[in-house]
């Protein structure tokens, strides 16, 4: 089974900002998981907790055939707050 990386990840769009303080998570690890796995069911390849686009949450890359679908729900609320294909090869 695949660990959760606990990292902490900025956005490129804010060099200049300090990452704030990493909040204790309202939504559990296996629980953002299991929403992630139901809006893109597949095997999760990679999983972070982390600090992008002004808040905390979980990102999880999902296999789904030959392509990575990209989840990430928000680690307060549990709303889905990404959804995207990556491409195949590509760096986060």
């Amino acid at each position: 089974m695949l660990s959760l990386t606990i990292a902490t990840v900025l956005v490129a769009s804010c060099p200049a900002a300090a990452t704030p303080a990493r909040p204790t998570p309202k939504i559990a690890p296996a629980a953002a998981r299991a929403i992630a796995l139901k809006r893109a069911p597949g095997q999760v390849k990679a999983a972070e907790y982390e600090y992008e686009k002004g808040g905390w949450r979980y990102s999880f890359d999902i296999a789904q055939g030959g392509r990575i679908h990209e989840i990430g729900a928000d680690a307060m609320s549990g709303k889905v707050v990404e959804d995207m294909y990556e491409t195949p090869g590509a760096k986060d």
